[in-house]
């Protein structure tokens, strides 16, 4: 998981130029309101949009792991699966149809695209606002990680 271990080290210097490396630090996480992932969504952090609608945002990751690999969050700060509730079924919904929307637009819909959803730091989600990872543009194999 060495790729994990490199998009830790790139956004824990990245949270230090922004001033939050403390906050990480001292709370394992980040709040709402310095989440990285809702200053993007807000456009207070640049990034390579590829998608915006009301509830969700996709945005190219900083380090790929496939010629196409983009993040999918939603504008709402939860912090993983474990803390969604059913109320947010939809907002899930949205954020597969946003991939596949996505996947057509990028070339890979009929090739083929993996989506991966991690689940806290040993499952490798190394910011804590859900994520959906959509990778496309080569051939994967089984079983990932």
């Amino acid at each position: 998981m060495l790729y994990i271990g490199i998009f830790v080290t790139q956004l824990e210097v990245l949270l230090e130029s922004l001033s939050l490396a403390p906050i990480w630090a001292a709370t394992g996480g980040l709040c709402m309101s310095e989440c990285i992932f809702c200053r993007v969504a807000a456009g207070k952090i640049p990034a390579d949009k590829i998608f915006e609608g009301k509830e969700v945002v996709a945005f190219r990751d900083i380090n790929p792991q496939a010629p196409h690999h983009v993040l999918i969050i939603p504008r709402k700060h939860i912090e993983s699966v474990n803390d969604l509730g059913e109320d947010d079924a939809a907002l899930v919904a949205k954020m597969v149809l946003a991939a596949k929307e996505i996947a057509a637009k990028l070339g890979v819909a009929q090739s083929g695209y993996r989506l991966v959803l991690n689940t806290n730091r040993a499952a490798g989600q190394a910011v804590p606002h859900i994520h959906l990872h959509l990778l496309g543009g080569r051939n994967f194999s089984w079983p990932p990680g």
